[in-house]
């Protein structure tokens, strides 16, 4: 049996070899909806005979199912594998498919085509070399080939195949297959898109699919698999590039070993070259690299290695090394593309996690500069972005990260956002450069600090930060406890969101987006009165959990005391001091917290008053008691 086993695994040595040593492609197939994607796909894994007997039985069991005529199969069932899909016929989430033929490897994504479920599209496309850009010969270019083909340029895929599907529908007509292909030229232009190759096809009937067809004598280039198999990869431009290292694990078996484990995003390192870790700026030498056979003098693009230092150096996770001479740059503040891919609106100032290669930071959009109308490509003003927008903004970063630009590195510039509450992916993003000011603006070491101002005052500076509905009783609260630590003698200010909306931000409406920035502004004034040794009260509705949230990191731990002031909306609405939910329940006051604009309330408040148990003077008496227990 032995003797058996080394005669079989001798035979399959050449060829596991030869597969080894086979390129490979990724690419895409998109466009718009029904426009023959998944049939495309499935025609390629059937012709390439990378099906098995019991998928090909499976396959034709399906097809009588879903009513083909005749003997045909129905070739998108090999890549639609959700129920929903087969029973609407339509694509949602993105299919991963693998095959092979004689000269090349690939891995393929069958990305949806409705504008809903663009970021999936999104998704399959970040690690694709090629794209497949499929449209319907009767429609012509849509609005999803459009939405589509800019997402393509805007995650850095250069090479596109445009498949002009159904041509049997319109008679194989040269004169339509011409049409859509200067049009789709002329578009392309546009976006930056210039490695362009129109192939009439017929997906469902296999024509110029592996083939050149008897029906299209008229076209001479070549069919989708001799292109697939013979385009130039993109991947020998990262082999050339500067070498990048992002850490994804150090690895620390003992005490005699550190490495610094990760995958070549980009270039080559050998045994001796001298290499920079970033953002710190450490230099050190390669002492050794490890790879999946051993030991190696080299580690290329694209492998996973593990490096040793000469030198003991602060490595973590998520720094980035390079070689000394060819640094990465380093910054907090960036000018960026997003795609926003949540039902929620982006919302400038928000706070939202950013995981950049093995990094997360905090991350919040100072301001959206313009969203991308994909059909005009004009730049149109706006505030937020909503779901499959297109924008442009600035980013500020809560620490300084590595990076690249997403043109020069993939790895290195693109980026995913998500959001702190849910810990959904709701973005992705491309770095365009960082912003000058961020390598020109620098903190300014203070000599007399927060500790000093609070040691000259006696008190340890605290926020005292009130949420909840209008009219629940918040400024009535604050006013009780400024004055109760007044007559303590402690130093104090009292920040009211009515006041502030006087001067400070004056300019903000009521709209979710002003709301953010409203209560990332006093966040921040709240944190220097902070810094100036005060016990500041800040009584602001604040219906947002994220921003709160925010408020407390600035402030830092142990500083922040969250009170909600609760108050059932038919009690504050009773109350109405101001007569605010009158107007806003007959429509002339829009965006009203708790009538068309939501409030979220606290999910474990510091502490919590209830309005309707306690009085205001009982409340404010023991915010203080809880205050002066610190």
């Amino acid at each position: 049996m032995s003797a058996l086993n080394d005669t079989f695994n001798s035979d399959l040595t050449p060829y596991l070899e030869q597969q080894q040593n086979k390129q490979l492609l990724r690419f895409i197939t998109c466009g718009s909806v029904d426009d023959g994607k998944s049939t495309l796909i499935g025609r390629l894994l059937y012709e390439s005979k990378a099906l098995f007997e019991d998928q090909l039985g499976q396959l034709e069991v399906d097809s009588k199912k879903l009513g083909t005529q005749g003997d045909e199969l129905d070739f998108a069932l090999l890549v639609d594998g959700l129920s929903a899909e087969r029973e609407q016929g339509i694509t949602i989430d993105v299919a991963y498919r693998f095959f092979a033929t004689d000269k090349r490897k690939f891995i393929v994504a069958d990305t949806p085509g409705h504008e809903q479920y663009t970021r999936n599209m999104v998704t399959g496309a970040s690690t694709a070399d090629l794209a497949v850009i499929l449209i319907d010969a009767r429609q012509g270019i849509l609005t999803q080939t459009r939405r589509h083909s800019y997402l393509v340029s805007l995650l850095g895929i250069r090479k596109v195949v445009v498949a002009i599907n159904k041509l049997d529908l319109v008679d194989y007509s040269q004169a339509v297959f011409e049409c859509i292909e200067a049009d789709y030229r002329a578009f392309a232009t546009q976006i930056g898109l210039h490695d362009i190759q129109c192939i009439p096809l017929s997906a469902l009937r296999g024509d110029n699919m592996l083939e050149a067809s008897p029906n299209t004598p008229w076209y001479q280039g070549p069919t989708l698999l001799q292109h697939l198999e013979n385009v130039p990869l993109e991947q020998a431009r990262q082999v050339e590039a500067a070498f990048r290292l992002p850490v994804q694990w150090v690895n620390r078996p003992n005490l005699d070993f550190r490495g610094y484990c990760g995958n070549v995003a980009a270039g080559s390192v050998s045994v001796g070259d001298r290499i920079r870790v970033l953002p710190s700026g450490q230099q050190s030498e390669v002492s050794a690299i490890f790879g999946s056979a051993g030991q190696q003098q080299t580690a290329l693009c694209g492998q996973a290695v593990t490096l040793t230092l000469k030198d003991e150096i602060d490595i973590s996770r998520g720094d980035l090394i390079a070689l000394a001479d060819a640094p990465a740059a380093v910054a907090d503040q960036f000018e960026a593309t997003l795609v926003w891919m949540d039902e929620e609106p982006m919302l400038p100032g928000r706070p939202y996690l950013m995981k950049i290669g093995c990094r997360t930071v905090s991350m919040s959009c100072a301001n959206l500069k313009h969203r991308v109308d994909v059909n005009s490509l004009e730049h149109l003003a706006a505030k937020t972005l909503e779901l499959n927008g297109i924008g442009v903004c600035n980013l500020h970063l809560d620490r300084p990260i590595a990076f690249d630009a997403y043109a020069d590195n993939r790895d290195t510039g693109g980026f995913i956002i998500i959001d702190r509450l849910s810990n959904r992916t709701v973005g992705a993003g491309m770095l365009r450069f960082a912003l000058r000011r961020a390598q020109n603006v620098h903190w300014q070491a203070i000599d007399v600090n927060r500790e000093a101002h609070a040691m000259l005052k006696g008190q340890s500076p605290r926020i005292l930060w009130f949420t909840g509905l209008s009219g629940a009783g918040k400024s009535t609260i604050a006013n009780l406890v400024e004055r109760k630590l007044y007559t303590l003698g402690r130093h104090t200010y009292l920040l009211d969101g009515d006041n502030v909306r006087h001067g400070l931000n004056r300019d903000l409406g009521f709209t979710e987006a002003d709301r953010v920035e409203n209560i990332r502004r006093v966040s921040e004034v709240a944190k220097l009165m902070l810094d100036a040794g005060l016990i500041t009260l800040v009584s602001f509705i604040s219906p947002f959990r994220a921003e709160r949230e925010m408020a407390r990191r600035l402030a830092g731990d142990g500083n922040f005391l969250e009170i909600f002031v609760d108050a059932p909306l038919a009690l504050a609405e009773q109350r109405d001091p101001k007569g605010l939910y009158q107007k806003a329940r007959r429509g002339e006051l829009k965006n009203f917290t708790g009538i068309d604009s939501p409030y979220e309330p606290p999910v474990a408040p510091d502490i919590h008053i209830d309005t309707r148990n306690e009085s205001a003077e009982t409340a404010a008496e023991r915010i203080v008691e809880a205050l002066l227990a610190l």
